[in-house]
């Protein structure tokens, strides 16, 4: 609605109210209804403020209301597309992360819920616009023309049924925007706590294969120097053994016996000797290799503890893309916020002057005149309503990709579900939000 046109009902109404004071200032003097007049003169002044209240009300009703029908609307369906293309290609990449998978899929069916809620708000915040400017606010301007007092006043008291109504349900789903936004935030901070935890497990487990290979290392050198021990008996052994058999099959020479004996004994003992080194080598030998071993199976069973763990590369992206959704849920919180707050102008409005309406034959014309205002700032606000409508409709078909087991993707389906969506998010583009100025900045004096 241009603010000239705002203007120049303003003035409008000041004047003929002033004709209409002026008229009761003479009725007075005449004395014919001194007490009515006295009465309503006493409120002039409360008046003046309310005519100059609802000016300034319908200024800014005016101006919300084109929002409404342009910048918000507009911006509504690339949101809704975009929280549904950063959820789907969150679940995809936490499909190795069933804990907060099952969280964000929780998230999901939340936003899910609550775009529904804001599609059947809309609808009855569009009805009930509908129903105020074709059958209320007509039936209210004829009990006016007729000065119909009563009727007026029931008029009046079923458009506050009908606006009280919708403005509760606004306030409600305004408090669980705000409680789910909190819940997708915890979301994110969850997802940030996972990241830390996983990378900080990997780089413990690494640490400690790193160690256990440090010292399977140590073993297996162990092990090769008692090999190499082992060796260097076995030869000690059988150099000995070859001298003993030289002895048993050498030449005869005098006192032969005494010298195979002699040497036999020395021979036997070194022999004794190696053999027990031998045993007690081998004994280490099995020691040792038990361990290599032990350490083996071990190393083993963190490098596929080190493999199960999923990776946290995709962790980053699903923060980014989360915290987009909370900046969207922000973002249509305050568009709920903007509604309930036009739903309170409009109320203000809509009621400014019912407390004169028993001085109807006196402010007739300028009752008429509100309920035709009335009309028009509740049109605007109904058509804005359907076509949000519209796009909550649409968004509520895109989440039917919690439907699919994500853990059962091969990685080459994967890869192409999560390319798939991701250039759907990149042919998004915002909408363009044209400005809005409004046409004056006068603003009502007391005449």
């Amino acid at each position: 609605m241009p603010w000239a046109s705002c203007y120049s009902i303003y003035i409008y109404t000041v004047q003929a109210v002033e004709n209409s004071f002026s008229a009761l200032n003479r009725a007075t003097h005449s004395g014919g209804i001194r007490s009515l007049s006295r009465e309503f003169l006493i409120r002039k002044s409360d008046f003046w403020s309310s005519i100059k209240r609802t000016y300034s009300e319908i200024m800014a009703l005016a101006q919300t209301c084109t929002t409404l029908s342009t910048s918000f609307i507009d911006e509504l369906l690339p949101s809704a597309q975009r929280v549904a293309l950063l959820y789907n290609v969150s679940y995809l990449c936490l499909a190795e992360f069933p804990k907060l998978e099952r969280m964000l899929r929780e998230r999901a069916m939340e936003t899910q819920i609550l775009f529904g809620s804001s599609e059947a708000i809309l609808l009855k915040c569009a009805l009930t616009s509908d129903n105020l400017v074709r059958c209320l606010f007509p039936k209210l301007a004829v009990a006016v023309e007729k000065n119909e007092a009563m009727l007026a006043v029931q008029c009046l008291q079923k458009a506050k049924e009908w606006i009280n109504d919708i403005v509760n349900e606004v306030e409600g789903l305004t408090q669980k925007y705000e409680e789910h936004c909190k819940d997708v935030a915890t979301t994110v901070s969850d997802v940030i706590t996972e990241k830390h935890n996983t990378e900080k497990k990997k780089e413990k487990l690494s640490k400690e294969i790193e160690a256990m290979k440090e010292g399977l290392e140590k073993y297996k050198n162990d092990q090769k120097e008692v090999t190499n021990k082992l060796g260097k008996i076995e030869q000690d052994l059988t150099t000995k053994f070859n001298e003993l058999l030289r002895f048993d099959q050498g030449v005869f020479i005098p006192f032969r016996e005494v010298l195979l004996l002699a040497a036999n004994l020395h021979l036997k003992t070194e022999i004794r000797m190696l053999t027990a080194e031998k045993n007690r080598l081998r004994i280490e030998e099995w020691i040792i290799q038990k361990k290599v071993i032990y350490w083996q199976m071990k190393i083993t069973k963190a490098s596929i503890e080190v493999g199960s763990i999923p990776s946290p590369e995709h962790l980053p992206e699903v923060q980014a893309h989360l915290s987009k959704i909370c900046e969207i849920l922000l973002a249509l919180l305050r568009f709920w916020d903007t509604v309930g707050k036009m739903l309170d102008s409009l109320n203000q409005t809509t009621f400014a002057n019912e407390d004169m309406i028993e001085y109807l034959d006196v402010v007739k014309e300028q009752f008429l005149t509100s309920i035709t205002e009335a009309k028009k700032v509740w049109k605007m606000f109904g058509e804005g309503c359907v076509r949000a409508k519209e796009v909550f409709s649409v968004q509520t078909k895109a989440y039917q990709f919690l439907e699919v087991n994500t853990s059962s993707l091969s990685k080459q389906a994967w890869q192409v579900a999560h390319d798939a969506v991701m250039e759907k998010l990149m042919q998004i583009e915002p909408s363009s939000t044209p400005a809005i100025t409004d046409g004056t900045s006068e603003q009502p004096t007391d005449p």
